[in-house]
């Protein structure tokens, strides 16, 4: 005996289309006691495309406080900076 499929049968396929992109969100990238501030400052530079100053700054208050918010955008580009981030193991956190 075979099966066929019944056709009144739907089956929902995720694809890119179905998945909001444009929605506001934010890039937390947390401390760690395995990266120097030099690594996590040029990884920031390179990730939200940001100065020397900017990313050092970002770097201190993540020493300091343990986490902070490093970009802000679509959750595309958040992705995206994650994935820059992510590439040397730092650990970070997409807030939507």
């Amino acid at each position: 005996m075979e099966l066929k499929p019944n056709k009144t049968q739907q089956t929902d396929t995720l694809t890119e289309e179905n998945i909001d992109t444009d929605i506001p969100s934010r890039v937390v990238l947390f401390n760690d006691d395995w990266h120097t501030f030099e690594e996590v400052i040029n990884q920031l530079i390179i990730a939200v495309n940001c100065n020397f100053e900017k990313a050092r700054g970002f770097a201190f208050e993540v020493h300091v406080k343990g986490k902070a918010i490093v970009f802000s955008g679509s959750l595309n580009k958040c992705l995206k900076v994650t994935t820059v981030l992510e590439e040397i193991a730092l650990h970070t956190q997409i807030l939507t």
